[in-house]
């Protein structure tokens, strides 16, 4: 955005299927910028900063995914170009079909990134954002949910599952931002770059937003795959799920299978986008995380519990796979659990 123009010509893009909820929060948000902190200290506001619109492909009004009625500012053509665009995210089930209204957005989102604007995703979001060939060749995080989708469909992207906000491209003009809280950490990123770092801290402070600095593997659910149809694969899925802790798990499922372990590997791979390895690990790693989370056992012992004679080797995977220690884990989660218990 030329640093001149005030406002800030912002698109909040919205779909039947986009998240209300965090589509108003950037929009409150944003609008509240050079005013609500000037208002609460009894001080002139400054001029707009943000002009933020909420955009459809058409501009009518729609019934949202919780049935509400939602009626945008405008239609996505009928604006001038913006400088900011942001696509909340998207309540889609990871391997579905792509609605085709899709189609209008991906080529709206080309051109205007073509034309200047920073183009930014919170979320599944990233989604259009993939299917505009905008993240190609660049990282990109997303929901955990969606990070195996987005790399599976689309290997031109370099996945980070575990950031929550990477700024990537020429300029930056592309940002994509983790799960749908994450839309904090978007604006303030956005506020700071665009409006200065005073005004971000003074919106973190009204709001109460605090940016998510230790990333979001630890929210994630390890094992939640990808559909596919391959039989013996999915049968090979449900023995480990019993039976990950055993010794050499991958040997008895390629010799259950029929198949050698590299020819395991290779279906394995192409079904789940993981190999008999990796998806062993997930399931070990998972249930060490409930262990973490519903009992007092020390580390080493539910190293063993899951499969690990090493209690090294399961806190290196642990820490690859989460991304902080198991014993940080452990004492998040916790404080996580009494504060919803205390509520």
């Amino acid at each position: 955005m030329p640093a001149h123009r005030t406002p800030c010509r912002t698109a909040v893009v919205t779909l039947p299927c986009v998240g209300t909820s965090t589509a108003y929060s950037i929009l409150d948000a944003l609008a509240s910028v050079g005013r609500d902190w000037e208002m609460l200290h009894g001080v002139q506001p400054k001029r707009q900063v943000f002009a933020a619109k909420l955009l459809s492909v058409d501009g009518l009004p729609y019934i949202d995914i919780n049935g509400r009625q939602i009626t945008p500012d405008g239609a996505l053509n009928d604006v001038v170009q913006p400088d900011l665009v942001i696509v909340p995210d998207l309540h889609l089930a990871p391997d579905a079909p792509l609605p085709e209204e899709f189609g209008a957005v991906v080529q709206w989102l080309v051109k205007t990134h073509s034309d200047g604007a920073i183009v930014t995703s919170v979320c599944s979001g990233a989604l259009l954002l993939a299917s505009a060939s905008l993240l190609d060749g660049l990282d990109a995080t997303s929901h955990w949910s969606f990070c195996d989708v987005i790399a599976r469909n689309f290997p031109n992207v370099r996945v980070r599952r575990e950031r929550i906000l990477v700024p990537a491209g020429d300029g930056h003009r592309i940002v994509t931002a983790g799960g749908a809280s994450a839309w904090g950490d978007l604006v303030l990123y956005l506020v700071g770059r665009i409006a200065g770092q005073d005004e971000a801290r003074r919106l973190a402070r009204i709001y109460l937003l605090q940016p998510h600095n230790e990333g979001q593997l630890h929210y994630a659910s390890l094992t939640a795959g990808a559909q596919h149809e391959d039989a013996l694969v999915a049968e090979a899925q449900v023995w480990a799920a019993d039976n990950y802790a055993l010794p050499a798990p991958v040997a008895t499922m390629a010799a259950r299978s029929g198949l050698t372990e590299r020819s395991l590997l290779r279906r394995f791979r192409k079904a789940t986008g993981q190999t008999p390895v990796e998806y062993i690990q997930t399931l070990r790693v998972e249930e060490a995380k409930q262990m973490l989370e519903t009992t007092d056992m020390p580390i080493d012992d539910i190293a063993a519990e899951v499969g690990y004679t090493e209690p090294s080797s399961f806190r290196n995977a642990f820490r690859r796979y989460v991304g902080m220690p198991a014993s940080a884990y452990r004492k998040k989660r916790l404080s996580l659990i009494s504060i919803a218990q205390e509520s």
